[in-house]
């Protein structure tokens, strides 16, 4: 994205020639092209675009049936062990190969971001999706386990090309008062997904003795994927776009016109970050608590209550939309205060809280309870998710936003696969009750360590110092000629 070109020797009547009448002065004496407003400064223009609220949506939109895919599995994991004739484990490895598959393949994902830029990762991530989705619909036979994993496993490489991508996406295409509500809006995508395939699956495959009719239910649900998969594949070839022509704001302008970028660098800058470190640990405590939550929903609910698969899913639903209603409002709370520190250590201590009330409820056999205290838990847990990644962007700047959400990513999905794996049999061996408690003490900790990460927020401040420094009188002056449409 080469930002602005200038053609040297015109004048500023020249300029406004050149600009095929598509430019005019406002009243209030900035200068408008297309009805978007355009401020030169320092050599620089940022511009907002319409269009960037389609290009999150269409992103929050793929994002959705990744995840989707994620718990498809999980959420009716009795159902699957006894259709495919496998153990329990096998069926959370299908959910825990999101976790694994992440670990090595961030690095070269965020390399390739930084070199190749949002449209080429897209492109990737909503193809492997959609590949995905259409192999698992030729596994719907019991004898074929091994072909519905080769698909979770292409899916969740897909996945490698999403996670991390909100933050860089409300950087790349969204002004400073509203990158923390583009960035949950990214966000809101995979929570909502993360919803559906708390809802639909049991409703779409019934706990039925009969392995033909089973068969024809799971395929329905897998058909049902693949076609969403590939329209929204089709879609971001046709439409997502790499970026704007014009940066959003000054930090952003600033960071495209550095051209001694290092990826190797940049990862050893944010290696030395204490800050940042601090975080990572934090968010992987949280994040891979939310995991093993997840994965392990359907074997909390029905060890206490029998039989009700489909309460399970719609308690996964209670704690995902309840998260998605506050991952919106923290999101819009930060664009407003910038009280990131504060905002984070808030929303963590009742991430605590609601686990701690959610493990005492869980057995007092009141399913009514479990839904009220689940979502308690969803709006402080769920929500915690793009705090981090934004907070992560403030303390890190002028990193790549890629980078670090993705080596936040790294921390909740080992965590995530060590919580898993340990709760899975903590609940077999000591109880629910127990598995619980266990991920209470991690919560704890990640709250502790939040309190000691100081609010150094870089981006905010390289915004307000670019401000502080450009020219003071820039609406005499035309706006310089734009290198592409806008």
């Amino acid at each position: 994205m080469s930002g602005v070109t200038v053609k040297e020797g015109f004048s500023g009547q020249d300029l406004l020639n050149t600009a095929n009448d598509t430019s005019e002065k406002s009243s209030a004496g900035e200068w408008v092209t297309n009805g978007d407003p355009v401020q030169p400064v320092q050599g620089h223009v940022t511009r907002l675009y319409r269009r960037r609220w389609f290009m999150v949506l269409l992103f929050s939109s793929y994002s959705l049936c990744n995840a989707f895919q994620w718990l498809q599995y999980g959420i009716i994991s009795n159902i699957f062990i006894k259709y495919y004739g496998v153990s329990s484990l096998a069926i959370d490895w299908l959910s825990m190969s999101y976790m694994l598959i992440y670990i090595p393949l961030i690095f070269p994902v965020a390399w390739l971001l930084d070199s190749r830029g949002l449209r080429i990762i897209s492109l990737i991530g909503s193809g492997l999706n959609c590949l995905g989705a259409w192999i698992k619909t030729g596994s719907a036979r019991p004898d074929l386990f091994g072909v519905t994993l080769f698909g979770q496993l292409v899916c969740a490489t897909g996945q490698v090309f999403i996670l991390g991508m909100p933050s860089h996406i409300a950087s790349v295409w969204f002004s400073s008062t509203e990158v923390s509500t583009a960035c949950s809006i990214g966000v809101f995508g995979s929570q909502l997904g993360v919803a559906v395939g708390f809802l639909l699956p049991p409703v779409l495959v019934p706990n039925i003795e009969d392995m033909d009719q089973l068969s024809h239910h799971i395929s329905i649900m897998f058909y049902g994927t693949a076609a969403v998969a590939s329209l929204l594949f089709v879609l971001v070839i046709f439409v997502f776009q790499d970026g704007p022509p014009l940066p959003p704001t000054l930090a952003q302008a600033k960071h495209l016109s550095n051209t001694d970028y290092s990826y190797k660098l940049s990862i050893l800058r944010l290696l030395k970050n204490q800050n940042f470190i601090l975080l990572v640990v934090s968010y992987g405590l949280n994040t891979g608590a939310y995991y093993s939550l997840s994965t392990l929903l359907n074997r909390m609910v029905t060890h206490h209550f029998p039989g009700e698969e489909v309460n399970a899913g719609r308690i996964g639903l209670t704690i995902t939309v309840a998260g998605m209603c506050g991952a919106l409002i923290t999101g819009f709370w930060l664009d407003r205060t910038k009280t990131y520190k504060q905002t984070t250590l808030g929303v963590y201590i009742f991430s605590l809280v609601g686990m701690v009330v959610f493990t005492f409820t869980l057995d007092l056999g009141y399913l009514w309870l479990v839904f009220i205290t689940a979502g308690c838990l969803g709006f402080f847990m769920t929500g915690y998710l793009p705090l981090g990644f934004e907070f992560a962007a403030e303390l890190t700047h002028p990193e790549s936003e890629g980078t670090s959400s993705g080596l936040l990513n790294v921390s909740a999905q080992v965590f995530g696969l060590i919580f898993t794996t340990a709760q899975g049999l903590i609940l077999e061996k000591f109880g629910v009750q127990s598995g619980n408690i266990f991920l209470c003490c991690f919560l704890l900790a990640g709250a502790i360590i939040t309190a000691f990460i100081k609010s150094d927020l870089r981006r905010q401040r390289a915004n307000q110092e670019a401000e502080n420094t450009g020219p003071t009188d820039l609406h005499d002056d035309p706006p310089p000629l734009l290198s592409k449409d806008a």
